[in-house]
């Protein structure tokens, strides 16, 4: 049987990575440049305007709910190829993996690619304060991927999906074929609101 402090250590220790990593994160942000947060000196918890000089200049805005579905596809992903790992751990590593790419969503090569290819033309990369923020809305995406199962998260992914397209004309996936692929057509709709 396990004694009290054991299960808590078994807690502790992928809670202290999770946190090491959002620290090195923070710290890689810094190195590129990035600002703590935005210029105006309002450090808001949201912002709605998607298009707006605001946006991923602060902790939340619109695109924090394609990070909550990047934690429900890391949840599904890990939970097929790490099966043996516990819950927390695989969280830790969900926590990496969005911190690795909020490091990689702000280098000059991506930022670059979202001003020419998406409707972001003024994009100047996230704050921290906006990074750390899309971190956590990973972490919720996960929480929730995990209390809900196989199929909530598949409705709860397709749902905020919907909503984004017609609240901001854009989505995870929308993102993702612009990103790699772009379409005309489709900045055209984005762009035209």
């Amino acid at each position: 049987m396990d004694q009290p402090n054991s299960r808590g250590m078994r807690h502790l220790r992928p809670c202290l990575v999770t946190a090491l990593v959002c620290m090195a994160a923070v710290l890689q942000l810094r190195v590129q440049g990035r600002a703590w947060w935005c210029a105006c000196g309002q450090p808001y918890l949201w912002v709605s305007d998607a298009l707006g000089p605001h946006t991923s200049q602060h902790l939340f805005d619109p695109y924090s709910f394609t990070h909550i579905l990047h934690g429900i596809l890391l949840c599904g992903l890990l939970a097929w190829i790490t099966p043996r790992l516990t819950p927390p751990w695989q969280l830790s590593i969900a926590v990496f993996v969005e911190s690795l790419w909020e490091v990689f969503e702000n280098s000059a090569f991506v930022i670059e690619r979202y001003r020419a290819t998406t409707m972001a033309l003024g994009y100047a990369g996230d704050t921290i304060i906006n990074s750390l923020g899309d971190i956590f809305s990973c972490a919720i995406g996960f929480v929730l991927a995990r209390r809900l199962g196989l199929w909530g998260s598949l409705l709860l992914f397709l749902a905020i999906e919907s909503a984004l397209l017609f609240w901001i004309h854009d989505s995870l996936r929308l993102n993702v074929v612009m990103l790699i692929y772009p379409i005309d057509a489709i900045k055209a709709w984005q762009t035209a609101r």
